[in-house]
């Protein structure tokens, strides 16, 4: 009974301000207000005011709310944890196949270190070819006309 008086109520207002609001020759506003005064009264009629009230106030919708609320932190904590160890058993194990494979089984421990250390490299000397290179980057410029 209160939800009804208070969407009339709603509703008189709106449909008051857009009557002011037409008058005062803004005629485009005035239509939207109307539309958006009716939202309340359309709710009403249909029944769907009813329905949120008696959900509102009902101990077992509220339960059931809790129920889909567990279930969803379910949802998103499975699937966070399965993110994090790297997706279904199958992939897993085949990841672990293959990084036992990466690595040579006799290898030591030096050897496996060893690749994290930069290396000296020698003074690269100069090559009998390197004037090839830069034939090839002639050659696209030419193309291209610069």
């Amino acid at each position: 009974m209160i939800a009804e008086t208070v969407c009339s109520a709603a509703a008189a207002a709106g449909l008051g301000i857009a009557a002011v609001t037409a008058y005062r020759k803004r005629f485009l506003a005035a239509a939207r207000l109307v539309a958006y005064s009716l939202v309340p009264l359309g709710l009403m009629m249909t029944g769907v005011v009813d329905w949120v009230a008696d959900t509102a106030f009902s101990p077992t919708a509220w339960a059931g709310f809790g129920v889909l609320g567990v279930s969803w932190l379910l949802f998103v904590s499975t699937r966070a944890v399965e993110r994090r160890r790297g997706g279904t058993r199958k992939e897993r194990k085949a990841t672990r196949a293959a990084q036992s494979e990466a690595i040579a089984p006799a290898a030591s421990a030096p050897s496996l270190g060893q690749a994290s250390r930069p290396t000296a490299r020698p003074a690269a000397a100069p090559r009998a070819g390197a004037g090839d290179d830069f034939s090839d980057i002639e050659a696209i410029l030419k193309k291209h006309g610069i």
